[in-house]
């Protein structure tokens, strides 16, 4: 099949932070579909909603591409009945950032206790300045100072990736803005394509899981020795292996 043709019988399905990533690098012929973000804050919402979006684009398309990692299990379960999927094997879209799970999981060991930052996050206000802001308007600026203390009890840094978009400086200095509201330090750590432009245009080895049309995406087929934590307030972030 000519790559015009393949492209065009391929649909993208993404979180609203990840499509900024990959709409630079899309073929025309390519089709996407964006999802809300906050669908992330209930797993199983996410899930259905993923569902009912692959069952649609299934009628269409050959191949499903999903701009997700495993995501708090959200993809679990997921299938295609006529097409093929395939998502990227990482815990979630930090990886994809960063380019690889690898060069998370290295972050996550040299620096356990980061927030990260992209553009993508910034734009679809998932941050903690834009939560504190939340928060006081519904409790007060005092108790509201206590929560996003609390949430933030295990981050010591804040690392904003620059993912080589335009106009980063506007996020950047966002990102600095917030470290410095919440005595985080600043870092900035660059990001990588690679893990997108794979999705896009292949190969799909290791670094992603494909399912084959009526087959299962299971949690098996995303374990390794090493998992690595998303930003989620109040959670804990990924703390590296202890010795022994």
């Amino acid at each position: 099949m000519e790559a015009s043709n393949r492209f065009a019988r391929t649909k993208v399905i993404a979180c609203a932070t990840v499509i900024e990533e990959m709409l630079p690098l899309l073929p025309s012929e390519m089709t996407y579909e964006i999802l809300d973000f906050g669908l992330h804050l209930n797993p199983g919402n996410l899930r259905d909603t993923l569902q009912t979006t692959i069952d649609t684009a299934s009628a269409e398309a050959d191949t499903i591409l999903l701009g997700y990692g495993l995501c708090s299990m959200a993809v679990v379960g997921l299938k295609a009945t006529n097409c093929t999927l395939v998502v990227p094997r990482v815990d979630d879209c930090i990886a994809i950032f960063l380019g690889s799970r690898a060069a998370y999981q290295a972050q996550s060991s040299q620096e356990p206790g980061t927030y990260y930052l992209t553009k993508g996050w910034i734009e679809v206000s998932d941050t903690p300045f834009e939560e504190h802001k939340r928060l006081v308007e519904r409790y007060g600026e005092a108790r509201a100072d206590r929560m996003i203390k609390l949430m933030l009890k295990h981050y010591t840094r804040l690392a904003y990736i620059d993912t080589g978009q335009h106009d980063q400086e506007r996020y950047r200095d966002y990102a600095q803005r917030t470290a410095a509201q919440f005595d985080l330090r600043y870092e900035e750590i660059a990001g990588s394509d690679t893990l997108v432009t794979k999705l896009i245009f292949g190969p799909w080895d290791d670094d992603f899981v494909v399912t084959q049309p009526g087959q299962t995406i299971s949690y098996a087929d995303f374990k390794t020795s090493t998992t690595t934590m998303c930003n989620l307030p109040g959670m804990s972030p990924a703390q590296p292996p202890k010795a022994g």
